[in-house]
């Protein structure tokens, strides 16, 4: 209907010569104002030299008739606001039990291909909570983008080089003679966390003593702890309903020369220089906004993390993608502009990076903070957010919220199973929608897609067409916009209408007509419920 409104505008511009005009066409809060409205009037005040309200009325006047709008109307300084037919807006519902799990699809993305990498969590311990808010949000997007027409990758960085694995070995170390029942003391940088526990007894029942008399002993474990961790990582993502495509080894950048030749497209791009021994990246001078430049390989021979991290963008690049989304934790924020720095150094466009930063979340329990620590091991893990309230209700909660603000997720709202709980009140809007449908199969043979959409002119039946009408816009703009939020206010928003709806009309009566057309209503009601919870990787269940 916005397209077509927006038509009717460019045409009416055409008859007064009048070219080159970007047309805006806005949802009014208050409907008073009408169902769409316009200011392009007001654009063309300096242009034409009049007043707004007179070239609205040119325009109005030159709009050619429609039979999906009821009037038209200018408001205020020159706003020119649309009226639609209420029965217009039923063509909807035909569309949605046409295109059923295949509604809300659109091509903003234009097969543009992304790269999209989250979590990426060290292979040193059991995923937190704000990892688990990483991968609900990302893996949301991931799901949002490819509906909206782009060509996603989702991608797991395994940062299995450097010193954070040479701990890891230490611990399990440590904890595999503890197990045996030999005096071993964890160091204090050591992983304390209760899965190196239970890392270290799995190594005693699985080889007993032997590994103790094995010389290459820290690369057995290096190996076998590595794989170990990152088991465990798949499953709870797996549990969490969050798949890659590819797992990429940081270690496999060095084994292939991968690191040289980002070192050495650096060097030959001319942005990096010696000094106190050390080789610097001179990102200040690359218009990212760095504050300082980066050293690369410090003085006594070792290479930063940031060397590492060149390379890998520069292999993600070399691999043909057009964008690269990295989804970062809040205590990367000082990074970004360092990484974007080293990818305008190796030639390539500054917006060909996108890193999008998760801010913190803070655990309640009725409204009380829940303490966690990581160091002593009790951190509150993503295994235990999917333990204590479900895996759908875990990915809603930490979804429904923008990624850079902070989120308090309380488990006791999480469980409960009333309409104070946003996620139960919109699955409990498809499982009484599931139930009407079944009561109606079991009273009568109604065909749930002959609909006259005269009958669905009520107040509460046109909020749920319109509601309906939105939803493939509000999937492209979450889409645009990095924003998988805007799929949880819009599920509110439907089911808030659903629920009206069926408070104030009866859907099976004597009027078989008039039923028909309420059941055809609200199974597109229930397909764009499910698909939208799809969208967040959460179920609709059929019975509640």
């Amino acid at each position: 209907m916005k397209t077509k409104i927006i038509e009717l505008l460019e045409n009416s511009l055409l008859k007064l010569e009048i070219k080159g005009v970007d047309i805006y066409v806005e949802t009014p809060k208050n409907t008073e104002n009408g169902d769409f409205s316009s200011n392009v009037a007001m654009q063309l005040t300096k242009v034409l030299r009049k007043n707004p309200k007179i070239i609205a009325e040119e325009i109005v006047s030159k709009i050619e008739k429609d039979d999906s709008v009821e009037k038209i109307e200018i408001a205020g300084p020159g706003f020119i606001n649309f009226y639609v037919k209420k029965s217009s807006l039923g063509g909807i519902i035909s569309k949605i039990l046409k295109e059923k799990d295949n509604y809300g699809e659109n091509n903003v993305g234009k097969s543009k291909k992304v790269l999209l990498e989250y979590v990426s969590a060290n292979p040193t311990g059991t995923l937190h909570v704000g990892h688990a808010r990483n991968a609900a949000y990302s893996d949301s997007l991931a799901r949002i983008m490819k509906k909206s027409g782009y060509d996603i990758s989702r991608e797991y960085y395994i940062n299995d080089a450097g010193n954070q694995i040479n701990n890891l070995v230490i611990s399990a170390i440590v904890r595999y003679k503890q197990a045996l029942g030999l005096e071993a003391k964890l160091p204090e940088d050591a992983y304390h966390g209760e899965d190196i526990k239970i890392l270290g007894q799995k190594l005693k029942d699985e080889f007993g003593d032997s590994l103790l008399k094995k010389e290459d002993l820290d690369s057995f474990i290096r190996e076998y702890a590595i794989k170990y961790e990152m088991n465990n990582i798949k499953k709870d993502l797996g549990d969490f309903g969050v798949e890659y495509d590819v797992y990429f080894s940081e270690k496999s950048l060095y084994q292939d020369g991968s690191v040289d030749k980002a070192l050495a497209s650096l060097k030959a791009q001319g942005y990096v220089y010696e000094k106190d021994g050390a080789l610097w990246l001179q990102t200040t001078a690359l218009g990212t906004n760095d504050d300082k430049d980066r050293v690369l390989i410090k003085a006594d021979g070792s290479l930063t993390y940031l060397t590492s991290d060149v390379a890998y963008h520069k292999n993600k690049l070399d691999r043909g993608f057009d964008l690269l989304i990295d989804v970062l934790g809040a205590d990367h924020h000082g990074y970004v502009a360092r990484l974007k720095a080293s990818v305008v150094a190796m030639g390539y466009k500054a917006d060909q990076l996108e890193a999008l930063i998760m801010q913190m979340v803070q655990l309640l329990n009725n409204g009380e903070v829940v303490k966690m620590s990581k160091r002593t091991g009790k951190a509150i893990t993503l295994r235990d957010l999917i333990d204590e309230v479900g895996a759908d209700a875990a990915r809603y909660f930490l979804v429904m919220r923008s990624a850079d603000s902070h989120l308090d997720f309380d488990f006791a709202v999480a469980k409960e199973q009333s309409s104070d709980n946003p996620l139960y009140y919109v699955q409990y809007a498809h499982a009484r929608i599931c139930s009407i449908l079944r009561q109606a199969e079991e009273q009568r043979n109604f065909d749930f897609e002959k609909c006259n959409y005269e009958l669905l002119t009520d107040q509460y039946s046109v909020e749920l067409l319109k509601d309906l009408a939105y939803y493939p816009e509000i999937v492209a703009q979450a889409a645009t916009n990095y924003e998988p939020h805007r799929i949880c206010n819009y599920l509110q928003s439907l089911a808030s209408s659903f629920h009206k709806f069926y408070n104030n009309n009866k859907v099976i009566t004597e009027n078989i007509e008039q039923t028909q057309s309420y059941l055809s209503l609200v199974t597109a009601v229930r397909i764009t419920i499910k698909n939208a919870l799809e969208l967040i990787g959460v179920s609709a269940p059929e019975k509640m």
